[in-house]
């Protein structure tokens, strides 16, 4: 009886089990196992919501920023609003650089004598006390340069003033002569204007006041620039604006 169990175990198994290790590979690949994907979905919504957050905050920030912007085009544009830019000053034709911080300015003096002007926008200041018997504290004294050059002919050497222009005068700051066939390296330039004897200065102011660079031109180069400012920073914010609407 033993014999007979003995018997029918070993043709159980020998059915049931693959003749082979090929047979048993064969019916691994029939049959591969089956690998749950780790939580992929779930990562890409993760990622996706973060996306979508960031997206809302970027437009929320660049929302708040035009509207700030439109805001304060409009203020300036209609407050106070700048001017058209006038194109002539006495015999000087004034050249306007739109989106630059410079000015130019030129006119004939005789048959061959040429004046060109390059003027800052406000380039410093300086405190000053307020007017008045009961003014207290202090105000801002706004400062531009001016560099004046003075030709005889085409092609010749050029006389060059540097002058600082405030609110109400013009002040020489420095004079040398700058060559049309190169300077060198490291140029004499000559004393500090205020190093002159009081006769030079004297008879160099007049011989600029004489081509019509005075203090009535200090204070139009006041007025033109504070004009020029309103319209350039108009100009940057339209461009700003123009920038974060792409």
């Amino acid at each position: 009886m033993a014999r007979l169990i003995q018997m029918a175990r070993r043709a159980y198994l020998s059915s049931s089990l693959p003749s082979s290790p090929k047979t048993l590979i064969s019916r691994l690949q029939q049959s591969p196992l089956q690998i749950e994907k780790p939580f992929h979905n779930s990562l890409n919504q993760v990622f996706q919501t973060r996306n979508y957050i960031t997206e809302m905050r970027k437009s929320a920030f660049e929302g708040n920023i035009l509207r700030i912007l439109r805001t304060e085009i409009q203020y300036e544009s209609e407050y106070a609003p700048s001017k058209e830019p006038v194109t002539e000053f006495n015999s000087f034709t004034v050249e306007d650089r739109p989106g630059e911080q410079w000015v130019r300015l030129r006119r004939k003096c005789g048959d061959k004598e040429e004046i060109k002007i390059e003027v800052t926008m406000f380039d410093g200041s300086i405190p000053v006390p307020k007017s008045g018997d009961d003014a207290q504290g202090e105000d801002m004294k706004l400062h531009i340069s001016l560099i004046v050059d003075v030709s005889k002919v085409e092609g010749c050497d050029v006389l060059e003033f540097i002058c600082s222009a405030w609110p109400d005068c013009l002040e020489i700051q420095k004079v040398f002569l700058l060559k049309r066939d190169g300077m060198p390296a490291a140029p004499y330039t000559g004393p500090g204007f205020k190093d002159l004897s009081d006769d030079l200065q004297d008879s160099l102011q007049e011989f600029l006041e004489a081509r019509g660079v005075t203090d009535e031109l200090a204070v139009f180069l006041h007025e033109y620039m504070m004009n020029k400012d309103k319209t350039e920073f108009i100009r940057w914010m339209g461009t700003v604006k123009s920038f974060i609407e792409k």
